[in-house]
């Protein structure tokens, strides 16, 4: 389904932000301040996403000068993302189960080295 993309806490925050309003447009900036994550992990997710077919964009239809602020880009589900995301959101408990178990594993800071 989500071939072998590496599925990450933030993509699966982002996703099901936007599926909370599955066909409104969200700018990156709104996303960002939903799930709680800084531009510097959230583009570079939405570029990927944007990638694997599950996002579109379009650019804000404004004159920057006259507004006098850049434009921003707005975020949508695709067909396919919507499909993905409802399904990543069903192994979500999974993923996360997975999560929590390699992080018992691994070793503690400053702990011993063989």
């Amino acid at each position: 389904m989500t071939d072998d993309r590496r599925i990450t806490k933030q993509t699966e925050d982002i996703l099901h932000t936007i599926m909370s309003r599955p066909t409104a447009e969200w700018s990156g900036a709104e996303i960002a301040r939903v799930c709680g994550l800084k531009g510097g992990t959230i583009y570079p997710a939405l570029i990927r996403m944007h990638g694997f077919g599950w996002l579109s964009w379009r650019w804000e239809e404004i004159d920057p000068s006259e507004e006098k602020r850049p434009r921003k880009r707005f975020y949508r589900l695709t067909a396919d993302g919507e499909r993905v995301a409802s399904q990543l959101m069903l192994e979500a408990p999974q993923r996360e189960r997975r999560r929590q178990s390699r992080q018992r594993l691994k070793p503690a800071p400053g702990g011993l080295r063989a």
